[in-house]
């Protein structure tokens, strides 16, 4: 049975110069991974979140129990300036998602952390988006799913790291 991919290398076969193997591999990526993107679309907006917030509670959630980190430290690992952390924490904050609370190590510091209501909802766009993750993998047997994982992490580690075996 042919795929949307299948379709695409047969219109562009004789047309422009590629490698069939190589553009069956890279374009079935793309369309997993756009694929997950409206999957991650569809999660939030059930639970009426967006994009900005959903990635700072992810964040947030990513360290542990306290779900804890400073303003400035999540403006670095969001890639945001402090202008654009601080109006996001406002809108987290106004919703109930997130509080700033003074640091108990320094008191000048604020920390921002997930309130119960921000890792609850954080949670559930997790899971939403989890069973589209698991659903779109869960049709290759654990072995399969294994040596996927090995192929691709190849890839990664040479994309990642030029020029190393």
């Amino acid at each position: 049975m042919d795929d949307s991919v299948d379709r695409h290398i047969a219109r562009w076969r004789g047309k422009a110069p590629f490698d069939e193997r190589v553009e069956a591999i890279v374009t079935r990526m793309q369309f997993l991974v756009k694929h997950l993107a409206q999957a991650k679309d569809t999660a939030l907006a059930a639970v009426g979140l967006q994009d900005f917030e959903y990635e700072t509670l992810h964040w947030l959630g990513a360290r542990g129990e306290a779900g804890r980190a400073t303003p400035t430290e999540l403006a670095a690992e969001l890639r945001v300036s402090p202008a654009g952390m601080t109006g996001r924490l406002d809108t987290l904050e106004k919703a109930g998602l997130v509080r700033r609370i003074r640091s108990e190590e320094d008191r000048r510091r604020v920390d921002v952390e997930l309130t119960s209501e921000g890792r609850a909802l954080w949670l559930r766009a997790m899971d939403l988006r989890g069973e589209v993750e698991d659903e779109m993998v869960g049709v290759l047997p654990p072995d399969d799913q294994d040596a996927l994982a090995a192929l691709l992490k190849r890839m990664l580690l040479h994309v990642e790291h030029p020029g190393r075996s």
